[in-house]
């Protein structure tokens, strides 16, 4: 078992580095369930720890979250405009 497993991925055998790895260098599809597991399972304030508010903004459209989170997380990105 990974030592420093995040707690939005309990299912998941990663590391803290290996979720930052994962946003840095890994493949659009990698990239797109992590920030997605992120902005769905995550408290807010730990979401800033892993992404930015440009990054939500651009990836949002390719991004397959639930529709009420997708909705808040949506109708945010409206208002910090």
């Amino acid at each position: 078992m990974t030592k420093n497993r995040p707690y939005f991925l309990w299912d998941y055998d990663l590391s803290e580095d290996d979720v930052h790895k994962i946003l840095r260098t890994g493949t659009a599809v990698d990239k797109n369930w992590m920030l997605s597991r992120i902005l769905e399972s995550a408290k807010y304030q730990d979401v800033w720890k892993y992404t930015t508010l440009s990054e939500v903004r651009a990836m949002m459209p390719v991004l397959k979250i639930k529709k009420p989170i997708r909705r808040a997380w949506e109708y945010a990105l409206s208002v910090w405009q």
